[in-house]
C-alpha cells in the first residue's frame, strides 16, 4: 500500500495520478492549495495539524481534520505518525521544499527519523529525493543528475554508473559531499558501511 502526503512548502505545479494511492492526506498548512486547485475532497482521507490554519468558512474540509496539537512535533512528523500507524510502508511527499528553508531542513530531519519505519520519497519540480539503505540500485537512470548528500556522514561509499564514481571514500556534511554528479550508465548502484545518504535524482 502506498500513501500520498502534501505538506506546506511550494505547491506542486501538477498533481500526481491520485489513482495510484491507497491513502491521501495533507497537513493543515497545505490544505489551502489543495482547495484552491479543486482537489477532490472525497479522495482526501485526513488533514493533520493543530487547526491554526482553519477559519469558520472551511465547511466540509473541517470534517477531514485530525487534531494533532503536540507542539514538540512538526505537522509533517505527526502526519507520518498517523500514516505509519495505519500500516503503510511507503509514502510520496509533495511540498517539502521551497518557502522557509528552516522548514525544509526540518522536513529532511523528520524523514531521517522515520527512514527505518516507512519509505519516504520527496518530489518537487527538479526531481525526487529520499534516504537510501546501505545498498541501493536503480535503473533507467542514464543522463540524470545524481547527488549524494551524507546525513551527517557516510563511510566507505562505493558507486557505479556515475561519471565520477566513488571507491570507498567517506562523505561528511561538513567535509566532502557528493553533489552534481550524473549517470553515464543505465544502472546506478551505491553502497556504504555506516551513516546515512540522502539521494537526489534529477528529472
Amino acid at each position: 500500500m502506498k500513501a500520498l502526503l502534501f505538506i506546506n512548502g511550494i505547491p506542486p505545479r501538477t498533481f500526481p495520478d491520485i489513482q495510484e494511492y491507497n491513502l491521501i492526506a495533507c497537513t493543515d498548512g497545505a490544505f489551502h492549495y489543495l482547495k484552491e486547485n479543486h482537489f477532490p475532497l472525497d479522495r482526501l482521507d485526513f488533514i493533520s495539524g493543530d487547526c491554526d490554519c482553519f477559519d469558520e468558512e472551511e465547511g466540509e474540509w473541517q470534517e477531514k481534520f485530525v487534531y494533532t496539537p503536540d507542539q514538540n512535533k512538526t505537522d509533517f512528523y505527526k502526519a507520518l505518525e498517523i500514516i505509519v500507524k495505519k500500516g503503510f510502508c511507503q509514502v510520496d511527499v509533495y511540498g517539502a521544499s521551497g518557502g522557509e528553508q528552516d522548514h525544509y531542513l526540518g522536513n529532511l530531519t523528520v524523514a531521517y527519523l522515520f527512514k527505518d519505519k516507512i519509505k519516504i520519497t520527496f518530489y518537487d519540480e527538479y526531481g525526487k529525493y529520499f534516504f537510501i539503505p546501505s545498498y541501493f540500485e536503480v535503473s533507467q537512470i542514464r543522463g540524470k543528475m545524481i547527488s549524494l548528500v551524507p546525513y551527517p556522514v557516510a563511510t566507505k561509499v562505493y558507486t557505479t554508473g556515475l561519471n565520477w564514481p566513488l571507491y570507498g571514500e567517506d562523505l561528511s556534511i561538513i567535509g566532502r559531499i557528493g553533489t552534481r554528479n550524473f549517470a553515464v550508465e543505465d544502472t546506478f548502484t551505491c553502497s556504504y558501511l555506516e551513516g546515512g545518504i540522502l539521494l537526489f535524482i534529477g528529472k
